[in-house]
């Protein structure tokens, strides 16, 4: 009798799920729990304090409110549209206003952190961000001239954004095109298309008249999720699956990438378009992020390093890390954007939650260039 047999289902099953192995990385798996109960004591503030006051068992007996929870009518009306069911007023407060802006605040956290990511891998560069490569600025171009020339189209706002982001980056490509693209020429060229973007925002304040036309322009440029609701959660959660999905899917190419263009090609890939696809997909993630919450600083550039840094540089880990920690620092620092005022001078003056990201991401980017000799090159 022969001693060989093939392999029992139950053994092929066990050699398949191996590739998955990674995702039960001890440091993987505490980043991901450490960035839930960031996001959950975040969202315990935010649905607990407010013009409305309500004690903490009270707004958390209207998240687990079952007559909203359980509601498939409700559920309807949050994610497709329509009108509410009828819910206490504690409930209707909590769901309809403070939870929006907590899920919101997720989706830009996740979108800003892929995106900031994957421009790192295509641009193998560690201060590659969307604000670098000049998706940023383009939408902040473009939102600035609707609000200040084409005020009768600021229903669009969203949408205007997306494509200003999005043609930014395709001016960057054609700019940093030359036979082919390379990691510097792309970041070189997206410092250009930035710099001469960001002077023409400033000169569009000097033609605003209206004050209220200039803070609403400084809410979208600063990043604010001041007034999000179920609108905005119903046009960035189809955007975000897709941009999600791709990029984790695409973590493999980003890895390939980060071994050097010769070593990719010997692999057989073709660097063009990969590196085209991928950037793709980091535009169509930063697009979605401001299409709701304008341009939130920081959370693309800083969100990757801090990931790096816990579970290492396979970007399969890396990628999944940043889907755990970009809603962990964007609810956490929103929480500071809300309540921020309230503790420091007694006020309800709500500030952009950009500027709170800037104030942790500065600070927590300048220690990193204390602590590592070299920066810059992945």
């Amino acid at each position: 009798m022969s001693g060989e047999s093939s392999p029992g289902p139950g053994v092929a099953s066990f050699l398949g799920d191996r590739r998955f192995a990674w995702l039960l990385d001890p440091k993987l798996l505490t980043v991901a729990v450490g960035s839930i109960a960031v996001v959950v004591l975040g969202g315990l503030a935010q649905v607990s304090f407010g013009s409305y006051s309500m004690t903490l068992s009270q707004a958390w007996a209207a998240v687990f409110d079952p007559a909203v929870l359980l509601n498939r009518r409700a559920w309807s009306a949050f994610l497709l549209g329509g009108e509410l069911p009828e819910m206490s007023h504690e409930s209707l407060i909590v769901w309809n206003i403070r939870l929006p802006r907590v899920f919101v605040a997720i989706l830009v956290g996740m979108n800003l952190a892929v995106s900031g990511a994957i421009f790192q891998a295509v641009t193998r560069n560690e201060l590659a961000s969307p604000f670098i490569l000049g998706v940023s600025s383009g939408a902040g171009l473009l939102i600035l001239l609707t609000l200040v020339v084409f005020s009768g189209l600021s229903t669009f706002l969203p949408l205007i954004a997306s494509v200003g982001g999005a043609a930014a980056f395709l001016i960057v490509y054609a700019i940093a095109w030359k036979g082919g693209t390379s990691p510097v020429r792309l970041v070189l060229a997206g410092v250009i298309v930035g710099t001469v973007f960001g002077s023409l925002q400033t000169a569009l304040f000097f033609f605003a008249e209206d004050i209220g036309v200039v803070q609403s322009a400084i809410a979208w440029t600063t990043g604010s999720l001041t007034g999000t609701d179920w609108q905005q959660v119903r046009l960035a959660l189809p955007w975000t699956l897709v941009a999600v999905s791709l990029a984790v899917a695409g973590s493999r190419q980003c890895n390939v990438l980060l071994l050097g263009e010769q070593t990719a090609r010997s692999l057989g890939m073709s660097i063009e378009r990969v590196r085209f696809a991928l950037s793709g997909v980091a535009v169509l993630a930063a697009a979605a992020s401001i299409a709701v919450a304008g341009i939130v600083g920081f959370v693309g550039l800083i969100v990757p390093h801090v990931v790096r840094n816990l579970v290492g540089s396979d970007y399969r880990k890396l990628m999944v890390g940043c889907l755990f920690v970009g809603p962990a620092l964007m609810v956490g620092a929103d929480v500071g954007a809300r309540l921020g005022m309230g503790v420091l001078v007694g006020t309800e003056t709500q500030i952009p939650v950009g500027i709170v990201t800037g104030l942790v991401g500065g600070p927590y980017f300048l220690y990193l260039m204390r602590k590592q000799q070299h920066m810059g090159e992945i």
